[in-house]
């Protein structure tokens, strides 16, 4: 029985239609487009950090010299100073509280009120990502300890019993702050805080 030759020539080739080549090649553009905006959304990728942000890194002995016993006692060993008996409890004077120990911005007088507890007393922090949180299971109780998110200093505590429109009570030692009155910020470098004091 004679064999088709058809049978045993390989099968034709399929030329490439210019659409598969277009569609590669679209793909490919989603491809980097993607890549270039998941790149930009990244800040760590693109942007240099902040002077708020970068972190500051000293030994004890170099934060024992620089802030003096009381302030490192409260601010590196989570001590607390006395209610109704340190500096700011009842400051009514205008102007922005820096952190003691790397003069981050931290809280504005516009912001602050009387609690009661004899303690500044503020509802919110000027910048959220300045004040760094973490759980406190210190004394047989659980809190919100809140931190400086620069230096890691310790300013005290965040409540839920605040005024609105919060409802926050961040709770600070003075120990933890430096106090620089309105009509000192610009002379401090802090202009582009000036308008979070009212």
């Amino acid at each position: 029985m004679p064999i088709s030759l058809t049978l045993l020539a390989p099968p034709p080739k399929k030329r490439k239609t210019p659409m598969k080549r277009y569609t590669v090649v679209i793909l490919a553009l989603l491809v980097a487009t993607c890549i270039t905006y998941i790149m930009a959304k990244d800040p760590a990728s693109t942007e240099t950090p902040s002077k708020e942000a970068q972190a500051i890194s000293m030994t004890e002995e170099q934060w024992k010299a620089k802030l003096g016993p009381e302030r490192y006692r409260v601010m590196r060993q989570h001590g607390t100073e006395p209610s109704f008996r340190n500096a700011y409890w009842d400051n009514k004077e205008k102007g922005l509280y820096l952190c003691a120990g790397c003069e981050t911005p931290l809280f504005s007088s516009s912001e602050k009120y009387r609690s009661g507890t004899g303690w500044p007393s503020f509802w919110k922090p000027i910048v959220a990502e300045n004040v760094g949180e973490k759980i406190d299971r210190s004394f047989g109780m659980t809190r919100t300890e809140v931190h400086c998110n620069r230096c890691k200093g310790h300013l005290g505590h965040v409540f839920e019993d605040g005024p609105p429109p919060t409802g926050l009570r961040y709770c600070i030692n003075s120990a933890s702050l430096i106090f620089v009155p309105k009509d000192e910020i610009e002379a401090k470098g802090l202009a582009e805080y000036a308008d979070h004091v009212k």
